[in-house]
């Protein structure tokens, strides 16, 4: 049935893309090289010499599909005239082609063309990776399909009808798993899976920690089906670390993973509850890719593959720019990289169809969805960049602290793309969560940055400019600098590079699209609605390696010509292998009736905007979701919550000391404002970006550390040291000091006071009662003074050794508990 419902599923459309398809030579690598790229050069496609197309269509076949396809690594050495059949990339008449290749194509859903099938299945696939080469064909079937960009209406399939089953659930406490399957996998699995290991190999399930090993170890377990386990399929299968003979090792772990489920009671679904059907999250209708804007669209990566070593550029415009992964780069479950300190990079062969593309049209939009570890990173951190170092770019997404920096070279900025535009610091947009942040240039309103859907308020102040001053040789990478030296740390789940700038509803309709791969799960509850072919639907979502997100439920019944009487709904609740979820039940307040006056056919009532996550418990393939109603029509289940715990009596917590002691942030910035010397000071900066996790990260001064103090010292130093070293900064703070005299008689001739007196007015201040008493800190300044000043024996007392002692003194003052306690 095909279905238009406004709130939502207008917002999951498939949009079907035009795009401009090149191909070129390139290699793959990960370091930018300042050598000559091959040019973009034509398919043998578009060589071809046969008889024109016969209509637009075949025309658009050839042009979309055939060019791309054609050629002797994909399809061209056997899809040819007198080769194997169908001969559907035949060179010597474009309109055979095209008649051979419609029985291949689904044009009304291009993911489901036999074409698509046959690469996602293995067959002649291009790429090491099936699902990247069956995305590929899907877009260029689809771009064949519809040159007008027109949306498709996704169609909500009925789903086989089957009720909850009985399941076993694994138990809370590992001491089962600890008495059966933990001793083999300790026994022959813990040289490589432990963190302790001398080459650590995740996932960790034979720790010495259990509890680690037990939760790493549940996704590889199958309680209903032993013998499916991961665990025994890595050995029966895939011969892998077998410790005899792979069959008798894949018999004996199955036997313990029996015995393990033997041990677990079956979870029956309570009698007296209003249930649905159950489902598993791939009996849905897949939603994915509804509702994005992407006519313009040149490079795409959704990180789809799961594991390896490459994310494939799956825009369908060659050449397509696969990034290789390195360093600490690890896939995570619905699709996505986790970035720690690691970066994924693409060759400067293809990276280079970005200059051609973007340079060609002056404009460009950079749309992401990232998920930042946190809001301290600085530098700002790479997320994205086209660069060829830390200095030099066409373009980068960076973060600072709260904020989103965008760096674009133009020909009115310098080789950095600076000055950077940033997102505004009282704003905080940044946050650490997933956000769709899009970039946006064109010659009229300049950079422009939108978060969430949303204009970020911020004004380019740079004067407009042109992408000529671009360097061709530069390499795209995410989650760090191509010198990898500026890493980013957080979770990327797209990035796509338009050539056209985004306008602001279609930034706000991909955002509202989503990420990720999503499916509507239609539950039947026909038997209580007595309405026919009537579903509960919601879009469910793996949202990360550990739960599912269920979202935005609505009531449809799949025949158009149903009649809907009023029927009450309340109580809803997410069910998972058997029992009710025992936390995040947001649909547990609903109260409302479908009824004729509320209900849009074709498009359903909706029922809720809320969202909640549900744990993974056994796998995506194996977890078996329904929903609980406590009315649902006729039917009625009254549930009585459980009385909340007592809450625990207050204790009394020790004293808390009204002293405390600044942070790392809150270090810097202090002695940025006693020394003068600014933060973004190269030596200091990277003196803070070195000393930062050794500095206090609270404020309680009885977690104050020896090391938190050496690293204060060490910071003060570096202050110092940039403050005198600088001869028009000092002359300003040491006003009246002559620093060329030998340092045997600096401080002996001029009044050491020109030393410390500005000093001890920055760093302690006057009549403030909780600072140390000035006159001591200046007696035991002068006391350092006179041991420092010592200069018999064969110590060279010069002026070098002048600007020494004044440092030292600097550092002494401000690297004290006057500076650091607050």
């Amino acid at each position: 049935m095909s279905i238009s419902f406004s709130s939502r599923l207008q917002q999951l459309t498939i949009s079907l893309t035009l795009t401009i398809v090149l191909s070129a030579c390139g290699g793959s690598g990960t370091k930018v090289e300042e050598t000559p790229t091959p040019p973009l050069v034509s398919q043998p496609g578009d060589s071809y010499s046969g008889p024109p197309a016969d209509t637009d269509d075949v025309q658009q076949y050839k042009l979309n599909l055939w060019d791309n396809i054609s050629s002797a690594e994909r399809c061209g050495a056997c899809h040819i005239e007198n080769g194997q059949s169908p001969e559907f990339v035949r060179a010597d008449d474009i309109n055979l082609a095209y008649a051979a290749t419609n029985p291949l194509v689904n044009l009304d859903e291009p993911e489901t063309s036999t074409l698509v099938t046959k690469v996602a299945g293995g067959h002649n696939c291009w790429l090491t990776s099936p699902s990247a080469c069956a995305d590929i064909m899907t877009t260029w079937i689809a771009n064949w399909a519809d040159n007008d960009v027109t949306a498709n209406k996704i169609q909500l399939e009925a789903p086989t009808l089957k009720s909850p089953g009985a399941n076993k659930n694994f138990p809370e406490n590992s001491g089962l798993f600890a008495s059966t399957v933990y001793p083999l996998l300790q026994n022959y699995c813990a040289s490589c899976h432990t963190n302790s290991a001398s080459i650590p190999i995740s996932p960790y399930f034979a720790s010495s920690d259990i509890d680690e090993a037990y939760l790493a170890s549940k996704a590889r377990i199958s309680l209903d089906t032993p013998a499916s386990s991961r665990f025994v399929g890595r050995l029966r299968d895939e011969f892998h670390n077998c410790w005899s003979d792979c069959n008798s090792d894949a018999n004996e772990l199955t036997a313990a993973i029996q015995a393990m489920a033997d041990g677990i009671d079956i979870t029956e679904l309570a009698p007296e509850l209003i249930n649905s059907q159950a489902l598993t999250l791939f009996d849905g209708t897949l939603a994915t890719g509804g509702g994005r804007f992407e006519n313009d669209l040149i490079a795409k990566w959704e990180f789809k593959t799961g594991s390896g070593t490459t994310a494939f550029d799956t825009s369908g415009v060659e050449p397509a720019i696969d990034l290789t992964l390195s360093g600490d780069v690890a896939w995570i479950g619905g699709w996505g990289l986790q970035m720690v300190d690691g970066k994924a990079q693409g060759s400067t062969a293809s990276s280079k169809k970005l200059h051609t593309l973007l340079t060609a049209t002056g404009e460009m939009s950079i749309e992401a969805w990232v998920v930042p570890a946190n809001v301290t990173q600085e530098g700002p951190a790479r997320i994205i960049s086209y660069s060829g170092g830390a200095q030099t770019r066409n373009f980068t997404l960076g973060q600072t602290l709260y904020n989103y920096d965008y760096l674009l070279r133009t020909s009115n900025t310098d080789a950095n793309g600076e000055t950077a535009l940033s997102t505004a610091d009282a704003d905080e947009l940044l946050q650490s969560s997933l956000q769709h942040v899009v970039l946006t240039y064109d010659p009229i309103n300049g950079r422009q940055i939108y978060v969430n859907g949303m204009h970020s308020g911020v004004t380019d102040e740079v004067e407009i400019g042109n992408f000529n001053e671009w360097n061709d040789t530069y390499a795209f990478v995410l989650g760090n600098e191509v010198s990898g030296d500026i890493p980013w740390a957080g979770s990327i789940r797209m990035v796509a590079v338009h050539n056209r700038t985004l306008s602001a509803e279609q930034i706000a309709q991909n955002f509202a699209a989503g990420i990720g791969q999503k499916f509507f799960l239609l539950f039947n509850v026909s038997e209580h609605t007595d309405i026919a072919q009537s579903y509960v639907v919601l879009e469910v979502s793996q949202f990360d390696s550990y739960s599912y997100l269920f979202a935005e439920p609505f009531f449809i019944s799949l025949d158009d010509n149903v009649s809907i009487s009023s029927v009450p709904i309340q109580g809803m609740r997410i069910g998972i292998n058997g029992r009710e979820v025992t936390s995040g039940q947001v649909f547990q307040n609903l109260d409302l009736l479908i009824s004729d006056n509320n209900y849009i056919p074709g498009e359903g009532q909706p029922l809720s905007s809320l969202g909640t996550t549900v744990a993974i418990e056994k796998s995506p393939e194996a977890d078996e979701f329904f929903l609980t109603f406590e009315q649902l029509g006729s039917a009625t289940n009254v549930v009585i919550e459980a009385d909340p715990p007592a809450a625990a009596s207050p204790m009394d917590l020790a004293p808390q000391s009204d002293i405390g002691v600044r942070n790392f942030a809150e270090i810097n910035a202090s002695m940025s404002v006693v020394t003068g010397v600014p933060t973004s000071n190269a030596a200091v900066k990277a003196a803070f970006e070195k000393l930062k996790q050794q500095l206090p990260s609270v404020t309680n001064i009885d977690s104050y550390l020896a090391s938190n103090q050496m690293a204060v010292t060490q910071m003060a130093i570096k202050y110092c040291d940039q403050l005198v070293e600088n001869s028009s900064l000092r002359a300003d703070y040491f006003s009246g000091f002559d620093f060329t005299q030998s340092a045997d008689s600096a401080f002996i001739d001029q009044d050491r006071n020109l030393i410390i007196t500005p000093l001890l007015d920055r760093t302690i201040g006057s009549n403030i009662a909780t600072q140390p008493q000035r006159d001591q800190v200046s007696t035991e300044l002068n006391n350092l003074i006179d041991t420092l000043t010592n200069c018999s024996g064969n110590k060279v007392c010069d002026a070098t050794y002048t600007q020494t002692i004044v440092k030292a003194t600097c550092a002494a003052t401000i690297g004290s508990a006057a500076l650091l306690i607050q």
